[in-house]
């Protein structure tokens, strides 16, 4: 069932007042955020029968963000139908996030097609990511509750999808912004440098004398460590690039600590 459209005019005689914390008034479209900040919150017209949940993701809030609802200071399930003028608040989800008890420690990652820099910046750090630049949303889902990957995504209808076991919506346009989101969302542990960026498979140490016939003669005669990804055998040194992959790891590192000092 779909209910009205919030914020249209109508003449209904149910509505409901919703607080929308600032945490989550991004998702609200951009006539209702300066509605949002006043002392009654977002009217918003109501039919009666839709749940709570179905108001809440009208407004383009997806559940995913949010951590619990209340109507007339009560905490109440999405599931719930509230009466005519209730009063209800949003409060987001907390950082870090904790996760259902049924979800791996530690935490992985399952990202749509649009977040392929930041798929590979998780994996530099060590984060078990999973991505696929020709992946389909029911695959995304499927493999997100089969595998117990937490969903990443910037798309909100996606976020919506019921059979979705857990998703977060991943905020900022640049690849910087994003992995400091997912990192003080989750606060995955890091480990850097052992996962294939390529694949997401686990790198081991390899010695020289075993891969020497597969390096070009100025890698061999320049770096001594190298490492192998297990999965797809994409090879790895410390080349020309390492100081800006450290750097970028150092930056994650202390987002992941809270530090914003430059």
């Amino acid at each position: 069932m779909t209910g009205p459209e919030p914020g249209a005019a109508a003449d209904d005689r149910l509505r409901l007042h919703v607080q929308v914390p600032d945490e989550l008034r991004l998702f609200l479209p951009a006539r209702l955020r300066r509605q949002a900040g006043q002392p009654e919150g977002v009217s918003c017209p109501y039919d009666g029968t839709s749940s709570l949940g179905h108001v809440v993701q009208s407004l383009g809030v997806p559940l995913t963000e949010v951590a619990g609802l209340r109507a007339d200071g009560t905490a109440v399930p999405d599931s719930y139908r509230p009466p005519d003028g209730a009063r209800i608040a949003l409060s987001p989800v907390p950082r870090p996030q904790p996760l259902p008890p049924d979800a791996p420690s530690p935490p992985r990652f399952v990202l749509d097609v649009h977040l392929g820099a930041l798929a590979r910046r998780l994996r530099l750090l060590g984060v078990d990511t999973a991505y696929r630049n020709d992946a389909h949303d029911p695959e995304l889902v499927e493999q997100a509750n089969e595998e117990r990957r937490v969903l990443l995504t910037q798309d909100r209808g996606l976020l919506r999808r019921r059979t979705l076991w857990l998703g977060a919506y991943v905020r900022g346009s640049r690849p910087d912004d994003q992995i400091t989101d997912v990192l003080a969302r989750f606060d995955p542990p890091l480990a850097p440098w052992t996962r294939c960026p390529a694949c997401n498979g686990t790198l081991r140490a390899v010695a020289k004398e075993e891969i020497a016939d597969q390096l070009p003669p100025g890698t061999r005669r320049t770096y001594d460590t190298f490492t192998r990804c297990t999965v797809c055998g994409r090879l790895y040194w410390p080349g020309a690039h390492h100081a800006g992959l450290t750097a970028r790891v150092d930056d994650a590192r202390r987002a992941g600590e809270g530090d914003t000092s430059p």
